[in-house]
Order: structure tokens, then C-alpha cells, then sequence
């Protein structure tokens, strides 16, 4: 089968990779119909985290059930699924308390074993927890799955982001980051009920798409001016902050804004070199909760929004391609072309 692959900085190639079968009973394979390059991609494809050379790529997979272990209940060949970006049995004690990304019998697509999301096919362990079915009456509706795909990351990202940051009806979030995950934390916050969402970031077509999700004001301005006008618009500073990069610069901006008292939803994956971000907080008795966001967790509640009309997050997609157009479509995102990239294998 063809699968994306990583080759080096800049360098994702579809080649030929094995094509997966059942290799323990709670297994199953997957076509791959949809699938997504998400922001934390460009990490490795701008040589800034490592990876290895001729691994798969890619952790948003959507598609049709094709084989089954013997021990799978919950799916069947024929349906239609998708799952979040981290695999987890459902079972064990973190599974039970919604830390699915912590499960000790899951790990993550194209981590040793385990193939990459964007490829024809997947092998898919631990499918009893981690694949979640769309109903039959949705399952070929192309509108409806486009806004379920970012189920498999960015959406409930976003909504982890607001949840750690304890937003609920009627308070003021600031969403620091205009990318995938970012406006989908603006969709999250207004879904809890903020009554003001403020979006900040550096691309004014982001912010406008943001003001589309329900960002009541935004911010373009950069470093300490940014900081000035976000303490301006609160009155000195939000109790709730949802931070969504990962970058030194957006998390110095976050613990700065943010209210003492205050709670910072962080969910951007950190990559920074000092620390000194977090002594602000601990002047300010801020708390700073966050971390991988437990997709499979928040998939039930998302999904029932998005079918019944209520949540619809595929405007983040703004360039579609089909399985050989990856390396363009990695191009796209890298040049900040495209905010997301969708990937529909049945065009």
C-alpha cells in the first residue's frame, strides 16, 4: 500500500510500506478514507523535533472497518469510524478517568509497530477503545464527516483547552493561537458558554475565521503590545487563558495575561528553552493544567453536536488533496498557505 513518509527536513514521500493485517484479536484494519496534517506535523517536517527517517506519518485517521480481531466488540467490518490521535484500550484506570492518552496498553500512530494515519490502510490496536463509530444514517454523508474529522485532533484539542481552562457560561477567554487548534478552542469556548472570546494571533484571515467560529474581539499585535491590548481588553487580566501553540513566545504571553487566580488551559506542545514563564504563574497563584488532550474522551459529546447541526468545525480546512498530493498539501501548511490540510482518499 502507499503511505506518506518521512525522509528528512522538508522531505514527505508516498512510498510503498507493507499493508497492515490483524496481528492481535482486539486489532482491526482500516481503510483509510479521511485523514488530516495537523500543525504538530510541521514540527518534524522543519527539522525541529526528530524523527526517524522512513517512518509513516500522520495520526488523524478516519475510514471503513475491513477485518477484525476476535476479541473486537464494538466494530464490525463495513463500519464507518474514526479515532483520536493517541491509542487507548478504554479499560484501564486512565481510560476510566478520561486520560486515555495516558493508557499504558495504547501509544500513538507511527510510534514503533504502528502505522501512519495517512496511508491507504491502518492497523488499529486496542480497537475497542479507540475507535469510535459514526452511525449508519452519517456514515456517507461527505458534509458531515468533513466536520467530524477534526474529532481526531484539533477540535478536541481545542476543547481540552477550555476544559483545563475552566471556561463555562459567561466568563472571558482569550485564546492565544490562530491556527487548527486555536479556532477550534474558539468554537469550544462559545460551545461552554463564554460570553467573550478573544482570539489572538498574527494572520488576519485566521482572526476573521475566527470571528466566524464566535470571537467576539481579536488580537494581531505581537510581544509586549500584544500583551497591553489583551490586559486592556480584560481590565487587567483573564481568569481564563487557552494557550494553543507550544512556542516559548505564546506561553510568556499566557502566563502573563492570565489573572492571578487564574487558569491557563495549555495545549500547544511545548518547545522551549527557558522556563521562566512559569514564575509568573507561581507569583500569581495561576494554575497551569493541560497536556496531550484525551480525544477519545470528549468524541461522543463533539460527534452529537456536530450531527445534530451545532458544531461544525470544517471551515479549518481550507485545502483539500488526495493521498499523492501530501508533500503539497505538507508544503501548504509549512508556508502558511493553508490552515489545515484534509486529506480525502475516495477523491
Amino acid at each position: 500500500m502507499k503511505a506518506a513518509t518521512y525522509r528528512g527536513p522538508s522531505d514527505v514521500r508516498i512510498e510503498e510500506h507493507p499493508t497492515p493485517e490483524i496481528e492481535e484479536p482486539t486489532d482491526a484494519v482500516i481503510r483509510v478514507t479521511h485523514t488530516a496534517i495537523c500543525g504538530s506535523d510541521l514540527w518534524f517536517y522543519r527539522g525541529q523535533e526528530d524523527y526517524e527517517e522512513g517512518a509513516p506519518v500522520g495520526h488523524e485517521p478516519m475510514g471503513i472497518v475491513e477485518e477484525v480481531g476476535k476479541d473486537v466488540r464494538y466494530v464490525e467490518p463495513g463500519d464507518r469510524v474514526f479515532a483520536g490521535f493517541a491509542i487507548s484500550c478504554g479499560e484501564c484506570e486512565f481510560c476510566r478517568k478520561g486520560l486515555h492518552t495516558a493508557c499504558p496498553n495504547g501509544g500513538f500512530w507511527d510510534g514503533p509497530g504502528v502505522g501512519g494515519a495517512q496511508a491507504e490502510k491502518l492497523r488499529v490496536p486496542q480497537a475497542n477503545g479507540t475507535l469510535v463509530r459514526v452511525p449508519d444514517r452519517y456514515a456517507d454523508d461527505e458534509d458531515t464527516l468533513e466536520a467530524l474529522l477534526p474529532l481526531t485532533d484539533v477540535m478536541g484539542t481545542g476543547h481540552h483547552a477550555a476544559v483545563c481552562a475552566d471556561v463555562e457560561a459567561g466568563d472571558t477567554a482569550v485564546v492565544i493561537g490562530d491556527g487548527a487548534v486555536g479556532l477550534c478552542a474558539v468554537l469550544a469556548s462559545k460551545r461552554l458558554g463564554a460570553e467573550r472570546v478573544i482570539a489572538v494571533g498574527h494572520h488576519e484571515d485566521r482572526l476573521e475565521l475566527a470571528k466566524e467560529f464566535g470571537a467576539t474581539e481579536t488580537v494581531s499585535s505581537r510581544g509586549e503590545e500584544a500583551i497591553e491590548e489583551i490586559e486592556e481588553l480584560t481590565y487587567g487580566g483573564a481568569n481564563h487563558v487557552l494557550e494553543c501553540v507550544g512556542a516559548e513566545s505564546s506561553l510568556e504571553t499566557a502566563a502573563t495575561v492570565a489573572r492571578p487566580g487564574g487558569s491557563i488551559g495549555y495545549v500547544g506542545v511545548p518547545h522551549v528553552e527557558d522556563p521562566a514563564f512559569l514564575e509568573p504563574l507561581f507569583f500569581s497563584n495561576a494554575s497551569f493544567t493541560g497536556g496531550p488532550a484525551p480525544t477519545r474522551a470528549y468524541a461522543e459529546e463533539l460527534m452529537e453536536d456536530v450531527l445534530q447541526g451545532t458544531l461544525d468545525p470544517s471551515p479549518i480546512f481550507t485545502k483539500t488533496v488526495d493521498l499523492d498530493g501530501i508533500p503539497e498539501g505538507y508544503e501548504a501548511m509549512d508556508e502558511r498557505e493553508a490552515i489545515k490540510v484534509m486529506v480525502n482518499l475516495d477523491e
